[in-house]
């Protein structure tokens, strides 16, 4: 005789049943007023979710949450000084470092002398230079060189040098390389939602492969490595479900070029809803932004310290953020789990959700002649202007709650002697090809009228 399951003891509910359920012990009150969560993204979130949510959802790619890596960023200054502290940092935990380098005459050899050749590094590179990006990829092959100069446009308003140039240069280093990165985390940092910041990724992505696919052949293009830079924010399931999202977009538009259709997302907590009183509480938003990170499976991710909106970079902040990890990998076992979040009907039905409503935004970018003609044209700049203008309504109101900030306010916390760094927005007047999009946190314009008040 057959053992039954222990789940043969319970009957199947249906989705209508629980619904009816729930309209009765309302007594009357209107379920969707009172139950339903409209997100910003024009989601409609239910109280409950059952397997018949996602019966006929497309199949997603696995992904392996258990090899993600710790990142540590540093700002390469001083070369010395950059080495010894990245020695430092990986003998601290760390499994990996990314250099930003802000000028051309850097000596590679020095900056990774001491640094096993196995370690997995990260290049920024604020610059266009072939020649170095060659050198850096002979002396440390186990690298992942950023070059991104769309965003570099859209971030700043201006290509490196020209138009011309700047894709001599990047055709250059990407015959070397073969990797190229999209920054979409300018997109959330200006205040983006996240289809919108999925459908900008997809279409920043898009105009790369528009461009190369005249000039490469298939197996050139089989050999490209796409990375994507992305923030997470404190909205946990909706962030898990973006990085998902992000692979089964990725999947579909590849497959079109006859691409690689696997990606590598590098993650790391927003500034947007980073505060400057109550700094403490950014602990707190960091590490279940890193949860979401790690639970969305993301390949790699850099840690935010505290108090980064105003301070330099410092031994204890850097350790807090580096211990954050540390403690999600080895203390919460965040790396023991495939996929985690698989069978979760609630992320999944998300995870379709908001691949769908990208998928759309992202075909109304390409039928406006693509992502460049719409920054170009400021459409791109004006649909962010007006989400984060939407989002800063929600502060204000008390809707989207920053503790510490625009709730629970502790009238003695003062910060006007702490500032290290200027922390807010500073605008420089200067010549644009076209609107730059502005990264801007949501407390900036309450911070800056209570610290008048101090």
């Amino acid at each position: 005789m057959m053992s039954k399951s222990l789940f043969d003891e319970f009957p199947n509910i249906s989705s209508k049943q629980w619904k009816q359920k729930l309209q009765f012990d309302l007594k009357g009150a209107d379920y969707n007023d009172l139950l339903i969560w409209h997100s910003n993204e024009g989601i409609d979130v239910k109280p409950f979710y059952v397997s018949e949510d996602i019966e006929n959802l497309p199949i997603e790619k696995s992904v392996d949450c258990t090899q993600w890596q710790i990142c540590e960023t540093i700002f390469v200054a001083d070369v010395e000084k950059s080495n010894q502290h990245a020695i430092a940092l990986l003998r601290q935990g760390a499994d990996t470092i990314k250099f930003i380098l802000p000028q051309k005459d850097i000596d590679i050899k020095g900056l990774l002398e001491g640094i096993p050749k196995e370690t997995l590094l990260y290049f920024e590179f604020q610059f266009l230079n072939p020649e170095l990006v060659a050198e850096v990829k002979k002396t440390h092959p186990n690298s992942n060189l950023e070059t991104d100069i769309i965003g570099n446009l859209a971030r700043s308003g201006n290509w490196f040098t020209n138009l011309k140039d700047d894709h001599q240069k990047f055709e250059a280093i990407i015959k070397n390389t073969k990797q190229i990165s999209i920054d979409a985390a300018l997109y959330q940092n200006a205040g983006a939602n996240i289809t919108q910041q999925l459908a900008y990724a997809l279409s920043h992505a898009n105009a790369y492969l528009d461009h190369l696919t005249s000039n490469s052949t298939e197996k050139e293009m089989k050999e490209l490595e796409f990375s994507f830079k992305m923030t997470i924010s404190s909205n946990y399931f909706f962030e898990i479900a973006k990085l998902k999202a992000m692979r089964l977009l990725w999947e579909c538009l590849s497959k079109e070029y006859q691409a690689n259709s696997s990606c590598h997302i590098f993650a790391q907590p927003t500034k947007r809803n980073k505060t400057l009183f109550d700094y403490n509480a950014n602990m707190l938003r960091t590490t279940t932004e890193c949860m979401s990170a790690i639970l969305g499976g993301a390949n790699t991710i850099n840690n935010l310290a505290y108090d980064t909106v105003f301070k330099k970079v410092n031994d204890f902040g850097e350790r807090i953020s580096l211990n954050q990890l540390l403690v999600l990998k080895h203390e919460s076992y965040l790396d023991k789990v495939v996929n985690p979040t698989e069978g979760a009907y609630y992320i999944e039905t998300l995870t379709n959700q908001l691949a769908q409503k990208a998928l759309d935004i992202f075909k109304d970018i390409e039928a406006g002649g693509g992502f460049l003609t719409q920054l170009k044209d400021g459409v791109i700049q004006k649909k962010i202007k007006e989400s984060s203008q939407k989002e800063l309504e929600q502060f204000d109101n008390k809707e989207l709650v920053l503790v510490g900030t625009n709730k629970y306010i502790n009238p003695q916390d003062q910060m006007t002697d702490q500032l290290e760094l200027y922390p807010f927005l500073k605008m420089a007047p200067r010549k644009t090809l076209l609107e730059p999009i502005i990264e801007k946190r949501i407390s900036d314009p309450q911070e800056q009228n209570r610290l008048k008040t101090e």
